[in-house]
């Protein structure tokens, strides 16, 4: 990745025509083509003043730096008053990258309640994560404490699709007669109020689970029951 720091001015031809007067901007020149423009200033320092993605061709001259498409006819032409930095750094190759990892992501909350299912119900025992339909699998299949069937479909953030699509599986399930009395339980960090609704009159179950409980990071809080 090549970084610039320049005093410039800016023009853009293409779908508009635009210009960007004299000032100090930061230019990004990727490995894959892509160019940016980026200001250190107000809103504009969330997102680049001027982009173009690959593939481009890049004209660089003393004082003129040119960022066109390979078809079409959109052009950057970026004329260079001063230049305060030019540098250039070595990246990771796209295959040796590390992709970002997102904590409390569904796949950890249903790796945690797989080895906790009681944090979705008293008595709970799971029977099979990631349990087939012929409409995709449900995230856990447990039995509760009477042996009976429980389908639990697990989110970070639970909205009223994630009710809609437990409910399909449980039509799914249901088909079979073994299943019949199947019942459901929606399980996430936070359930919005609106899928509550759904959910009670879907007659799914909804629970909300602390991540930092499962994970043993914090006692679970002790709630005092008056007679």
């Amino acid at each position: 990745m090549r970084l610039i720091v320049a005093r410039c001015s800016i023009a853009y031809s293409g779908r508009l025509l635009t210009f960007l007067d004299s000032a100090t901007r930061l230019l990004m020149i990727k490995a894959d083509g892509t160019f940016m423009v980026w200001s250190d200033h107000g809103n504009q320092s969330v997102k680049p003043l001027n982009w173009m993605t690959p593939p481009t061709v890049i004209e660089e001259s003393a004082e003129l730096l040119v960022v066109r498409k390979h078809a079409g006819d959109e052009r950057l032409e970026i004329t260079l008053d001063e230049v305060l930095s030019d540098v250039t750094h070595e990246m990771s190759s796209p295959d040796g990258d590390v992709a970002l990892a997102k904590d409390g992501v569904e796949a950890h909350l249903q790796e945690l309640l797989a080895e906790q299912p009681q944090w979705c119900g008293e008595g709970f025992r799971l029977v099979r994560r990631e349990w087939p339909t012929d409409i995709g699998p449900v995230d856990l299949m447990c039995r509760d404490e009477t042996d009976g069937w429980v389908a639990v479909e697990i989110k970070r953030v639970a909205g009223i699709e994630a009710v809609e699509q437990l409910a399909r599986y449980l039509e799914r399930i249901r088909l079979d007669p073994a299943y019949a009395g199947c019942r459901g339980v929606l399980a996430a960090q936070m359930i919005k109020p609106q899928a509550r609704v759904l959910a009670g009159a879907r007659e799914i179950e909804c629970v909300e689970v602390d991540l930092a409980v499962l994970r043993g990071d914090r006692e679970p809080e002790l709630r005092l029951f008056a007679a």
